[in-house]
C-alpha cells in the first residue's frame, strides 16, 4: 500500500531544564541532571524525595490566570508545549482548514494532582467544597480538548492512555491519520504531571524508584551495575506531524521524516517486562518492516532505558534479537539519565531528542554509566555526547501493562 509521507515541522518541551526545546537539548548534551529534591510538596517522610520537576514552570507566565484555574498541571504543561511547536512549525492557523488539523496526545496517569487535592477537599470540608471543575480538569483528555479549544483545531481529538508508551502510542496514531488521509497536521505528543504526593508514594511501595536522596544528579543510571530504580518525572513534548506536500506548499521547515511504527503487548505481566525482550524485540522489528527498513539501516536508539534492573537487560536483550550483529555497531542512550521519567510524556520528549540528534549529528549520552552491567554490553554513549552522523533512528518506550511502542524517524532528504 501506497501511504502519504508525513514529516516533523515543529517541536516543543516542557522538561526540568525549562520551557523551549533548545533549553532541553541543550542540557541533554551537557549531561546536566534534571534530578532534585522535590519542592512541589513536603516529602520529609518519604522514602524517596528526588525526581525530575520542572522546577522553574510558572504557567502564570504562560497562560491567562482565569484559565489556569480550569487545567490542572498535566494540561499546562501540554498546552505550553503545544503553542512551542505550533510556533516552531511556522504554522498561520487563520490560513488553514482547521477541521484537516488533528490533536492525539498520549498521557499515562492524566490529572492526578487535581484528583489528590479535591479528594482532600471532600474529607476535611464536605462535598459541597469539591470544585465544579473537577472533572474537566482530571479527565485524561483534558489535555487534547484544551489544545484543540486553544487553537481551534476541528479535526479529531483523542487521548491516547498505554502508560509510559501513552506518548509514542499517541504518535503512531498520528502517523496513521496522515497517511489514511483523516489529516494533513497533527499536534501530537505527550504530557504528564504525576510527581504528586499519591503517585510519588505509590512508586516507592513498589520498590521501583531510585533511594539515592543524597546523590540526586548520579541516581538514575540507565544500563549501570548499580542501578536501583527509576525517578520520577514530568514534562511534555510536542511535534507537529505533517503530511509532505501540505508542507512543502507552506515552504515549512522540515526537521525529519516519520517513517514506521508498531505497537504490541507482551500480554505477560501487569509491571514487569518480559525478561527475555520479546514482546519489545516484536515492536521493533514490526515497526522496521513498516519502514520497509532492514536492521543495518538503523544508525542510534533513544532507549526507554529507565534505569531498572530487569526493564535496561530486557531492552538490551530485544535490541540484539532484532539487530543482531549489528547491534555492536549501533550507538545507544537513555536520556532519561538526565531528565527522570516522565512516564506517559516520555516518548513525547525523546522523540524530540531524537530528531535533535539527527539534525545535530550528535548523540546525548547516558550519564552515570560507570560500570556497565553483565550482559547490558552495546554501546550505550556512557557519560559524554559523541559526534555521530545519523540518518535513521529507532525510539522505543514500553510502559506498565506490557505495552510496547516503537517510532521510527530519519534524516529528511
Amino acid at each position: 500500500m501506497s501511504y502519504r509521507r508525513v514529516v516533523i515541522t515543529g517541536m516543543g518541551a516542557v522538561t526540568p531544564f525549562g520551557v523551549t526545546v533548545d533549553a532541553y537539548w541543550d542540557a541533554l548534551v551537557e549531561g546536566r541532571s534534571g534530578i532534585r529534591p522535590v519542592s512541589l510538596f513536603d516529602t520529609s517522610q518519604y522514602p524517596v524525595r528526588i525526581g525530575g520537576e520542572c522546577a522553574g514552570f510558572n504557567a502564570a507566565d504562560h497562560i491567562d490566570r482565569k484559565t489556569i484555574k480550569r487545567l490542572d498541571r498535566f494540561t499546562q504543561l501540554a498546552l505550553v508545549s503545544a503553542d512551542e511547536a505550533i510556533r516552531d512549525a511556522g504554522l498561520d492557523l487563520s490560513e488553514e482548514n482547521r477541521r484537516r488539523i488533528a490533536v492525539v496526545h498520549g498521557a499515562g496517569i492524566g490529572g492526578l494532582s487535581t484528583l489528590e487535592e479535591q479528594h482532600g477537599r471532600l474529607q476535611t470540608k464536605g462535598p459541597s467544597k469539591v470544585s465544579a471543575f473537577t472533572i474537566p480538569r482530571l479527565m485524561l483528555n483534558a489535555a487534547a480538548g484544551n489544545i484543540s479549544i486553544a487553537h481551534g483545531l476541528q479535526g479529531p481529538s483523542i487521548a491516547v492512555s498505554s502508560a509510559c508508551a501513552s506518548a509514542t502510542n499517541a504518535m503512531g496514531e498520528a502517523l496513521s491519520y496522515i497517511r489514511t488521509n483523516v489529516a494533513d497536521v497533527v499536534v501530537t505528543g505527550g504530557s504528564e504531571a504525576a510527581l504528586t504526593p499519591l503517585a510519588l508514594a505509590a512508586f516507592a511501595s513498589m520498590k521501583a524508584l531510585s533511594t539515592r536522596n543524597d546523590d540526586p544528579t548520579h541516581a538514575c543510571r540507565p544500563f549501570d551495575r548499580n542501578r536501583d530504580g527509576f525517578l520520577l518525572g514530568e514534562g511534555a513534548g510536542t511535534l507537529i506531524f505533517e503530511e509532505l506536500e501540505h508542507a512543502k506548499q507552506r515552504k515549512a521547515s522540515i526537521l525529519g521524516e516519520v517513517i514506521g511504527f508498531a505497537s504490541t503487548s507482551d500480554a505477560d505481566h501487569i509491571t514487569q517486562p518480559m525478561e527475555n525482550g520479546a514482546g519489545a524485540a516484536m515492536a521493533m522489528k514490526l515497526a522496521l518492516e513498516d519502514a520497509a527498513l532492514a536492521p543495518t539501516e538503523v544508525d542510534y536508539i533513544n532507549a526507554h532505558g529507565t534505569s531498572t534492573p530487569i526493564g535496561d537487560l530486557a531492552e538490551t536483550r530485544a535490541i540484539k534479537q532484532v539487530f543482531g550483529d549489528h547491534a555492536n555497531k549501533l550507538i545507544i542512550s537513555s536520556t532519561k539519565s538526565c531528565a527522570g521519567h516522565s512516564l506517559g510524556a516520555s516518548g513525547g520528549m525523546e522523540l524530540i531528542a531524537t530528531v535533535r540528534a539527527i539534525a545535530n549529528s550528535v548523540v546525548p549520552p547516558t550519564m552515570n554509566l560507570d560500570d556497565p552491567d553483565d550482559g547490558c554490553d552495546l554501546d550505550y554513549c556512557p557519560n559524554v555526547a559523541q559526534d555521530r552522523s545519523i540518518r535513521v533512528a529507532l525510539s522505543n518506550s514500553f510502559g506498565f501493562g506490557g505495552h510496547n511502542a516503537c517510532i521510527l524517524v530519519r534524516r529528511f532528504e
